[in-house]
């Protein structure tokens, strides 16, 4: 018989009203901020961390601290994770001494670390017959978000596992948005950081240029702040529910292709300057070969058509 086959204890809280208190297991860099605001969550707050350090704050302001993650599990109905890494999430979730092996049916796991789809539904699946679900439920908006309580949450699994979850995911967020099944939660998330950190790369190579160019840097970034939060930056081309190739009749075609043929002059323009002042700029030209294809659209005679039309208009312009 395994740690799981025993029968876990009687959690606090009825599963059909008041969930009781809510666990929490990791108070690191965001999942410590995330746990404050659960301090004032009417049914109470279980913490748990390897680091007493960590703990001693809560456990001042109220939370009851417990040392593993099974008694946390003993307690809570509803349990948040938030570890580094997909080892450790199996280990607190399903290991010997995990949530799992003191959780009573109907418990819910959010995970909120950032790992494999592959590890929540491999824990879905292992769980369910025991009638504990898994959330796979990654956040996005770093520790200000998570100091702030508006971290926007991604969530994988059961609408009615994510209803039992909402009354704490509210304590410290500001969107949440039920993704799919198990897994579309972390899916989302390695989508939205490959768009965080291929911006970031981008913006070092913007830096680069412009610092080659004699331009402040600090004054750059207060043109490029007030910009993006009038257009939304990156943000403000989810547009389509599809990334499938635009029909010219598309009543997004024109913004979209007008658009692109204005950034592949401005990168046109971006890369010879960088090959006047001795600057690579791969991103740059990456985007210039593939930046119509990016927005939906056909890199053919619509586009050209529609350049040329952009040069007569600037021709009309400087006359």
């Amino acid at each position: 018989m395994t740690d799981l086959d025993h029968p876990a204890s009687e959690p606090t809280g009825d599963p059909a009203g008041d969930l009781g208190p809510v666990g929490f297991i990791g108070l690191g860099a965001i999942g410590a901020p995330i746990a404050r605001h659960l301090l004032d969550h009417p049914g109470g707050l279980v913490v748990c961390d390897v680091s007493a350090e960590a703990v001693a704050p809560f456990v001042e302001a109220g939370a009851v601290a417990v040392a593993s993650p099974r008694e946390v599990g003993e307690r809570c109905r509803v349990v948040s994770v938030m570890v580094r890494d997909d080892e450790q999430v199996r280990a607190v979730v399903a290991g010997p001494d995990g949530i799992a092996a003191g959780a009573a049916e109907g418990t819910v796991i959010a995970i909120h670390s950032t790992i494999r789809a592959e590890t929540a539904e491999e824990l879905a699946a292992e769980l369910a017959p025991r009638g504990i679900a898994i959330l796979d439920a990654p956040v996005s908006g770093s520790v200000v978000g998570a100091h702030e309580g508006s971290l926007a949450v991604m969530v994988g699994g059961d609408e009615d596992a994510l209803e039992r979850c909402r009354p704490s995911f509210e304590c410290w967020s500001g969107l949440i948005v039920h993704m799919g099944a198990v897994g579309a939660g972390t899916r989302a998330k390695l989508a939205r950081n490959l768009l965080q950190f291929v911006t970031f790369a981008a913006a070092g190579e913007a830096q680069r240029l412009a610092e080659a160019s004699g331009i402040s840097l600090r004054r750059l970034g207060r043109i490029v702040r007030h910009s993006d939060g009038i257009t939304g930056g990156p943000s403000s081309v989810f547009l389509r529910p599809t990334t499938a190739p635009m029909a010219p009749d598309d009543p997004l075609f024109g913004a979209l292709a007008h658009a692109a043929v204005l950034g592949e002059k401005d990168l046109a323009l971006a890369l010879e300057l960088g090959g006047e002042l001795g600057v690579d700029l791969p991103m740059a030209a990456y985007a210039y070969e593939h930046l119509a294809a990016a927005l939906g659209l056909p890199d053919d005679d619509p586009l050209d058509d529609l350049a040329d039309d952009l040069a007569d208009d600037d021709e009309e312009s400087d006359r």
